[in-house]
């Protein structure tokens, strides 16, 4: 049985993570800002990122340090350099200070693009930062992560069970059922030896990944539709609905400029040269089957 430090546990990719390492045999150390339920085999370490001494209480007698913590969106850019950069930077600091050697970084596909979005760029930044740690270090880059609790790809449904899907520009991208992404990141907690100073993109294995006329009817068909209007949406119709959505949303807005700029580029599509390596980790959960099993829990949660 390890001793598993995670930060972000208490988000989406975060708490099925945390699930992933119960159901694993690990004892679990997260970082939290709230007060959270006792859960067998899980000590709650009070902090956030800026808290550097909460993070070395947090690594203090680790095996191994899960960092998911992050900002994935907001409607102002210069905060992603504060949580994603310097956020990993002192979990870099508190790591030496406590001792502990084995670091999982939770990157994105983001990162392959810096100049098109503020959050891809504080990505790449804290990619450097964990690549010139010192420490024994493996980066993942998922793609777009779904799953039960995620409220990022929910308008992605609302909109489906209405018949209509808006897509940006033509192009491609990979998915990853956030169960899967969580067992590979334990895997890599437990065997870490073939996987030591590399960087991986993993999917659900569809080749190719999934067009966004695919993934849309492939949402369509989760919520019961088995067609759906999705037209391509020019990249100046999307920056004036990003305007639109701060207005009526403010700063809980999900599409931002930032977004706009990484939704329009064609590529997304986990590449075949970082996969993690055959026999390490494979996907469990296909695209069709995971997004069916998202929207049953969205309407049982009463979100859809």
């Amino acid at each position: 049985m390890s001793v598993l430090a995670i930060t972000g546990a208490t988000g989406f990719v975060g708490s099925a993570v945390l699930d992933a390492a119960l159901a694993a045999g690990h004892r679990v150390r997260a970082l939290a800002r709230r007060e959270q339920a006792a859960r067998e085999r899980v000590e709650w370490v009070p902090g956030d990122l800026v808290d550097l001494a909460a993070l070395t209480a947090l690594f203090a007698g680790a095996d191994a340090v899960i960092h998911v913590a992050g900002l994935t969106n907001t409607p102002e850019p210069a905060a992603f350099e504060a949580a994603n950069v310097t956020g990993t930077a002192r979990v870099v600091e508190a790591m030496r200070a406590a001792g502990v050697k084995r670091l999982v970084f939770v990157s994105s596909l983001a990162a392959r693009e810096p100049k098109l979005s503020a959050y891809g760029a504080s990505k790449a930044r804290a990619e450097t930062v964990v690549e010139a740690s010192g420490l024994d270090w493996t980066i993942i880059r998922p793609p777009a992560v779904y799953g039960p609790r995620d409220i990022d790809m929910l308008d992605l449904f609302r909109a489906a069970k209405r018949g209509a899907v808006p897509l940006p520009p033509g192009g491609a991208t990979s998915i990853i059922h956030a169960d899967d992404l969580a067992d590979l990141l334990i895997a890599l907690t437990e065997n870490a030896a073939p996987t030591r100073k590399k960087i991986y993109e993993p999917d659900d294995g569809r080749e190719g990944g999934w067009s966004h006329k695919e993934l849309a009817a492939a949402i369509g068909r989760s919520v019961g539709r088995p067609s759906v209007f999705a037209p391509h949406l020019p990249r100046a119709v999307l920056e004036v609905a990003a305007a639109s959505d701060r207005l009526l949303r403010g700063d809980r807005a999900k599409l931002t400029p930032d977004r706009v700029g990484y939704m329009c580029h064609p590529n997304w599509v986990s590449r075949s040269d970082r996969h993690v390596p055959p026999g390490y980790w494979q996907p469990r959960i296909a695209g069709d089957v995971g997004l069916k099993a998202t929207a049953e829990w969205y309407r049982r949660e009463g979100w859809l």
